[in-house]
């Protein structure tokens, strides 16, 4: 009998991420990047590297990888893989290449179930324009799958969390939801229906929103992971010396999320965190219990967060926009 991959895992996807709280002071301080040719390194804590090779060509450079948010390993793969192309997506490049990571107990799970976890990797780069080109590979017990993926755009066109104007809205691309999914999953609440939604949206490339929020004027870009939709904004909002309004009840959910949310009984570990850490800048209106959890979801391969200027849209849903006020407080109406 195939183990069932979400049992091996202390966490699912996204939601194993060191969260943001602990994260921040660790990562301040730490030297800061003086080489010139660096256009984005971490202290905006955007999606992904930039560095300019040419007056043409500047890379864009990332590496995501989690523990298994599903059961069936191509959809894993092909999960993981998406993730990790979507940071390039969130700074406005092009996918190239990638490389495999994996951490993997082979003697436990067996070659058969690795084999469809990289063709799923495989294929969502494929479709993604870009070529898998090696990797590398460790005896773990707990299996982790991701990507280190390079990418390229115009030194003058990268899109960064930093660029937002008073004034701007805010789109998102894809539902919220995917880390109630993965909870739902480790405790048999989850249907196959849920499920498969869940897949369908986790599988969703981010290059349509890229080229659409480009189209649209974004002033600036990100994309929805592990620190949830509140988690996320409050990055945006501060790199671009900001402060930000949600309105919960425009907040997209995977069909079937918000039942599960009417109670803690999926609530994944890291949307808890995202939650303690949002308190400490968030201001909460009259927010229904559920969607005060939707907004905080440990989300794993989510939509782009786009600033947008008034008037202009992509395909998704406006669910607030930035204001003057405290660089990265946030409001939730």
């Amino acid at each position: 009998m195939a183990v069932p991959l979400t049992s091996l895992s202390h966490g699912a996807g996204c939601g194993c991420k060191l969260s943001a709280a602990d994260l921040r002071p660790i990562v301040a301080s730490l030297p800061p990047v003086s080489d010139p040719r660096v256009l984005v390194a971490t202290d905006t804590s955007d999606d992904a590297g930039v560095v300019q090779l040419t007056p043409e060509i500047a890379l864009v450079q990332t590496a995501d990888f989690f523990t298994p948010i599903v059961d069936d390993p191509y959809a894993f793969g092909r999960i993981a893989a998406t993730n990790a192309l979507s940071d390039v997506y969130a700074m406005g490049g092009t996918p190239v290449s990638a490389l495999n990571l994996v951490a993997f107990p082979l003697e436990t799970l067996g070659g058969d179930v690795l084999r469809e976890i990289l063709r799923g990797g495989a294929d969502a780069v494929a479709e993604a324009g870009a070529s898998v080109v090696g990797g590398h590979s460790i005896d773990d017990p707990e299996p982790k799958y991701g990507l280190a993926v390079t990418g390229v755009v115009h030194p003058d066109e990268v899109l960064t969390n930093a660029g937002g104007v008073a004034g701007d809205e805010l789109w998102l691309s894809k539902p919220l939801g995917a880390g109630t999914i993965a909870t739902a999953i480790k405790r048999g609440l989850a249907s196959a229906e849920l499920v498969a939604r869940g897949i369908d949206v986790m599988t969703t490339l981010n290059a349509r929103a890229a080229a659409q929020a480009r189209k649209a004027g974004a002033h600036a870009l990100t994309d929805v992971t592990g620190f949830g939709l509140l988690g996320h904004a409050h990055e945006l909002a501060a790199a671009s010396g900001l402060s930000a309004e949600i309105d919960a009840d425009a907040a997209p959910a995977i069909e079937g999320v918000l039942e599960l949310l009417s109670d803690e009984r999926a609530l994944a570990g890291g949307s808890k965190r995202n939650r303690r850490d949002a308190d400490t800048w968030t201001t909460w209106g009259a927010v229904d219990p559920a969607r005060a959890r939707l907004v905080c979801d440990a989300m794993t391969s989510g939509g782009l967060l786009a600033a947008l200027p008034p008037g202009a849209s992509i395909d998704g849903w406006r669910i607030g926009r930035l204001a003057a006020g405290t660089p990265g407080t946030i409001t939730v109406r």
